[in-house]
């Protein structure tokens, strides 16, 4: 007689659900302007999951059938008891990759540290290689730091590391080829981000227009041969193009052009642990106080199965040309 099988995260449009975005911290130490406001009023500590909590949380979707967790913030590298958040997520039975994303700001001092508690994959997101640029996108952040870091991820062993851009016309533009011949030089990946909350995103005045993956693509296609890859997805929404005669891949990930929503394998906890069903809405269930009221693993687990009931067919926007912020970046990580 063979095992019972474990439960699985099936929503009602038949998507199993195998991935799980986990924000720990909803600060952090750039404030980038498509991201957060100058003046930040972040979460009392209390209300952020504990990392015993995250771990827990993390423990109970992994027995779900979640195979990749992305670490995100905020920067998360910030938060304070990272180093045993990461050791227990590398240790849990049954996860196959462990992400992060960050800012790089603090990787030329973690990133071997990274790799041996277990983490696989690395997004360093990078939005301009001008050190004015790109002290005024993100308002705080020293870009050499950044690209230092960068360069001991590189050196580190990460199975993959990426670069992730957002193109503003009006802010970076300008930028598509320079990024991208700098990720070839460090034989890693990039990935250009459409943003979609742009209605109300300015930058020294001047208000911004987002930048359509099928344009970015077209003027690579000019300087590169660009061969769609045929590798497994990585779990996630980026359309992966091959770099003739290279080692890196670019990839558009196109929320706002190309609705990738039919083939959505994900769920995110945002910091103060909700549990968010899409990025794009605001359905979700207050896995924190579950959390702290008691509750067995088995009664949050069926909650979490629950909750699949209200998880969206797709993100609508009313005015696809002027999408508007549902929340804060920084919360939920992207």
């Amino acid at each position: 007689m063979s095992p019972p099988q474990s439960p699985q995260l099936i929503d009602r449009f038949d998507r199993r659900i195998n991935y799980l975005r986990l924000s720990i911290t909803d600060r952090c130490d750039f404030r980038c302007q498509y991201c957060m406001a100058e003046t930040m009023q972040f979460l009392p500590r209390a209300d952020v999951l504990s990392i015993e909590e995250l771990l827990r949380t993390a423990r109970l979707f992994t027995e779900l059938g979640v195979k990749k967790i992305r670490v995100t913030g905020g920067e998360p590298l910030i938060r304070r008891g990272v180093d045993e958040l990461f050791k227990g997520l590398g240790a849990l039975p049954g996860l196959e990759t462990l992400a992060l994303t960050t800012n790089g700001s603090h990787l030329e001092k973690t990133a071997s540290e990274l790799v041996e508690a277990g983490v696989k994959t690395i997004n360093i997101s990078l939005d301009s290689l001008r050190a004015d640029r790109f002290r005024e996108i993100t308002r705080t952040g020293d870009l050499d730091t950044v690209l230092r870091g960068i360069d001991a991820a590189v050196a580190a062993g990460f199975e993959r590391v990426r670069i992730n851009t957002v193109l503003l016309a009006g802010l970076n533009r300008d930028e598509v080829l320079p990024l991208t011949q700098f990720a070839i030089a460090r034989q890693i990946d990039i990935a250009f981000i459409e943003e979609m909350p742009l209605g109300q995103v300015t930058v020294g005045g001047k208000a911004l227009a987002y930048v359509s993956s099928q344009s970015l693509h077209d003027e690579l296609a000019g300087h590169f041969d660009l061969e769609e890859s045929t590798a497994a997805p990585d779990a996630g929404p980026s359309r992966d193009y091959l770099i003739g005669g290279t080692r890196s891949r670019v990839g558009f990930i196109s929320p706002h052009s190309n609705n990738f929503c039919g083939t959505c394998n994900r769920l995110r906890v945002s910091a103060e642990g909700r549990l968010l069903m899409c990025l794009g809405n605001e359905e979700s269930i207050d896995l924190r106080a579950l959390l702290r009221a008691g509750n067995s693993d088995e009664a949050i687990k069926s909650s979490i199965i629950s909750s699949l009931t209200m998880k969206p067919e797709r993100h609508v926007f009313d005015r696809p040309d002027e999408p508007q912020i549902v929340r804060f970046m920084n919360a939920t990580g992207g």
